[in-house]
C-alpha cells in the first residue's frame, strides 16, 4: 500500500471539515407589505380590527397612504390574501420587545433541586415538601433527588414511594416534566410549576380562611352576650 503525501493527508482534512460545517439558519420570512404585495386584490382589515371588505391592492396601498400606515399582508395563503392596515416599523419594534421579554422570561427560569435520604421521618418529609412547593412559587423547576447509600439501593421502590408522595401532595401546584428514574444510586423526577393550580390553591385557602373567620365571629358574639350579668324582674308583691 502506498504513503499518503502530507498535502494528500490536509486535503483530505480540509475536505471533511468543510463537509461538517453546518450552514446558517435562513432569516424568517418577512410578511410582504405595500408594493410587494403582488396579488390583484385583498381583504382589508383597518387599525382596530374591523373589516373593510375586498378591493383591489392598489385601492388597499392608497388606502393605506392617506392614513399614514402600511397595508400588510397577514395571511398570503388565504382567498384573497388578508392584509391590514398598520404601522409595519412599530409593529416591528413591539414584536420585538415581546421577543426580548420572551427570552428573559425563559432565562430566568432556574433548575433547583432538593435532595433526601430515603429513611427520612414525616416531619422532613412535610418540610421538603414546602420547600419544593416555595421554588415552584418562585417560578423554578424543581428536580427532587433521593440519595441511596450503600445496600439501600437494593430497595429502590422506597425512592419511588416517597417521590410518589412528594408529587401526591403537589399535584395541584406542580407538572412533572420528567418522572422518577433511577441514575446511579440516585432516583429523582423534575416538577415543574403549574401557575393555574397554583392561582387555585391560594384562592382556595383565601376562601376557608374567610369562611374561618365568619364563624368566628357568631361565636364570640354569643359568649359575650351570655357573660352579661342577668336582672331578675321585680316582683309586684
Amino acid at each position: 500500500m502506498g504513503v499518503l503525501s502530507s498535502s494528500a493527508r490536509s486535503t483530505g482534512s480540509s475536505l471533511r471539515k468543510r463537509r461538517s460545517k453546518v450552514p446558517p439558519k435562513p432569516p424568517p420570512p418577512q410578511p410582504r407589505i405595500n408594493e410587494r404585495i403582488r396579488v390583484p386584490e385583498v381583504r382589508v382589515i383597518d387599525e382596530e380590527g374591523q373589516q373593510v371588505g375586498v378591493l383591489p391592492t392598489a385601492d388597499a396601498i392608497a388606502m393605506a397612504r392617506e392614513r399614514d400606515v402600511d397595508l400588510v399582508e397577514v395571511s398570503g395563503q388565504a382567498t384573497p390574501p388578508v392584509a391590514r392596515l398598520m404601522d409595519f416599523g412599530r409593529f416591528k419594534y413591539e414584536q420585538s420587545k415581546k421577543e426580548s421579554e420572551a427570552r428573559k422570561h425563559q432565562a430566568k427560569t432556574r433548575l433547583r433541586e432538593v435532595r433526601m435520604k430515603p429513611k427520612i421521618d414525616v416531619h422532613d418529609i412535610d418540610f421538603k415538601t414546602r420547600t419544593v412547593e416555595k421554588l415552584l412559587r418562585q417560578g423554578d423547576k424543581v428536580k427532587v433527588t433521593v440519595m441511596f447509600r450503600g445496600r439501600e439501593i437494593t430497595h429502590p421502590q422506597i425512592g419511588k414511594n416517597l417521590l410518589d408522595r412528594i408529587f401526591g401532595n403537589l399535584e395541584d401546584v406542580a407538572t412533572k416534566e420528567k418522572d422518577a428514574a433511577l441514575e446511579g444510586r440516585h432516583m429523582s423526577m423534575i416538577l415543574i410549576p403549574d401557575k393555574r393550580g397554583i392561582a387555585a390553591r391560594d384562592r382556595a385557602a383565601q376562601l376557608e380562611a374567610e369562611a374561618q373567620n365568619g364563624a368566628a365571629q357568631p361565636e364570640e358574639e354569643a359568649e359575650s352576650e351570655s357573660g352579661e350579668p342577668v336582672t331578675a324582674a321585680a316582683s309586684g308583691d
